[in-house]
């Protein structure tokens, strides 16, 4: 397969400058509205993706750019790297041709982006080993406020949130926030489903304490 360089770069600029990428406290707004609609499952996307539809393809990058910047900004990378990295991820998805089994678009897409973070601050760190618990914060931007009491209950989740070791964090992030099953987030974070549920069990643990 190979995918017009005008055209993903078309669907770049349109979301790079977004205001849900800018902006992803309102990302959660959009998502409802989005499933409200007609929607294609990622399923069937992925597979006429995997066909050769360019619009499925289009439809993939729309509907997970914004959740792979909110993702990839708790790495604390830099805008433009990321940026990159998630090009490049969506230019090698297009230009490979495995047929290997997808369950998740969504846990493998996030998980091809954290590889490639990984990489990039082994880069950037000169070091040989790629670390997986790498420092992961999260924002009040990942939440939707209304009211001036959400925005201080919100500050006060996240900071205790934040308190959290950075797999807990991360954990906490992908199954509440993201909503994604024990089966997704171990593919994201590389460990096992038993493993998945004792991290996230503590981080609620230690979340319970921090705000009582």
């Amino acid at each position: 397969m190979f995918c017009n360089p005008i055209f993903l770069t078309f669907l770049i600029s349109v979301y790079k400058f977004s205001f849900i990428a800018r902006y992803p406290a309102f990302y959660k707004t959009w998502l409802i509205v989005e499933r409200l609609q007609t929607a294609p499952r990622d399923t069937e996307l992925w597979h006429a993706f995997k066909q050769g539809d360019q619009n499925a393809f289009a439809c993939l990058f729309r509907r997970y750019y914004s959740v792979l910047m909110q993702y990839g900004i708790s790495f604390t990378v830099e805008v433009s790297a990321l940026e990159d990295c998630i090009q490049e991820l969506f230019l090698e998805l297009w230009q490979n041709n495995s047929n290997a089994e997808v369950r998740s678009a969504k846990a493998y897409l996030l998980g091809s982006l954290k590889y490639k973070i990984l990489k990039l601050k082994q880069k950037q760190s000169r070091v040989t080993e790629v670390h997986e618990d790498m420092a992961f914060e999260l924002s009040h931007d990942n939440f939707l406020i209304k009211s001036e009491e959400d925005r201080q209950q919100t500050l006060r989740v996240v900071h205790a949130i934040n308190q959290l070791p950075n797999r807990q964090k991360e954990i906490v992030y992908l199954k509440l926030y993201q909503r994604l099953s024990y089966e997704e987030v171990s593919e994201i974070m590389q460990i096992n489903y038993q493993a998945a549920r004792n991290l996230f069990y503590q981080a609620i643990k230690s979340l319970r304490e921090l705000l009582s």
